[in-house]
């Protein structure tokens, strides 16, 4: 129930940031969320011994988002399964605690952005340069990890029988 609330939450407010706070503000480039896939990464403890689930979880969770916010059928589904095995494997090695999870939403995120990049050079849809994925990189960890921070820092908060999931 948690993990649907974290994730409902963070696409919602995907679509709230990129499309009604740019007409507020000049430049959100500092601001870019990826906030759906920073969710990903914090509800993964939540599938501890259900891996398989939280894959499917991923997937539909990726091709949901294609729906309402790329027009890529299946492209954001693919990406995000693939970033739910990378996120399983991190876990494994790192664990949760607070750094390793900053770490880890930091791994995801330059994993999505390569991701998009190379398959927006495979299909050829736009030009893309290396200086041009570092600067989105660069401006879509800024918020994230705020997010990500803020997000783990009020799971600390809820009781222990309802989060089932130990946060170190």
């Amino acid at each position: 129930m948690i993990s649907n609330t974290i994730l409902i939450i963070s696409f919602l407010l995907d679509g709230i940031l990129t499309n009604y706070l740019s007409y507020m503000v000049s430049d959100l480039s500092l601001f870019t969320p990826l906030l759906t896939i920073t969710s990903l990464v914090l509800i993964c403890p939540f599938f501890y011994k259900e891996k398989k689930k939280y894959l499917i979880y991923s997937f539909v969770t990726g091709v949901i988002y294609d729906l309402f916010y790329t027009n890529l059928l299946f492209f954001n589904g693919l990406i995000f399964l693939l970033l739910g095995l990378i996120t399983l494997k991190l876990y494994k090695v790192f664990g949760t605690g607070y750094i390793k999870v900053l770490i880890g939403i930091i791994i995801t995120i330059v994993l999505y952005e390569t991701l998009t990049a190379c398959g927006i050079v495979v299909f050829n849809l736009v030009p893309v340069t290396l200086e041009k994925l570092v600067y989105k990189i660069t401006h879509s960890l800024l918020l994230n990890l705020i997010y990500g921070e803020l997000v783990f820092i009020i799971l600390k908060f809820i009781p222990k029988k309802y989060l089932k999931v130990s946060l170190n």
